[in-house]
């Protein structure tokens, strides 16, 4: 195997393991079962999107993708700080569909 054919064999295997993160993600968004179960899967998939962003920025050697990455980061991030906040205060209240 040369250098550019293991490269791109370890791109392969690093989408491929993002896109079965990301179905398993989804999986909990759709499951939960508690608000915050869904709210950390919504983190997680936002991560795996700044993670996708990253590797495509890495395949392609554009730098556009590392501004999408930035700017998916921020917008997870503030999502995260949002729900927290309302947990915080009360606003969002549990169901237990137990």
């Amino acid at each position: 195997m040369t250098a550019l054919s293991v490269f791109e064999f370890a791109t392969a295997l690093c989408a491929l393991l993002l896109v079965a993160a990301m179905v398993l993600a989804g999986v909990r968004i759709v499951r939960g079962p508690h608000v915050t179960d869904r709210v950390v899967a919504l983190d997680m998939l936002s991560l795996l999107g700044v993670a996708a962003a990253g590797l495509a920025a890495v395949a392609t050697g554009s730098m556009a993708f590392v501004d999408v990455a930035l700017g998916v980061a921020l917008v997870g991030f503030l999502a995260t700080v949002a729900f927290a906040a309302f947990v915080e205060r009360g606003a969002i209240r549990e169901e237990d569909r137990s």
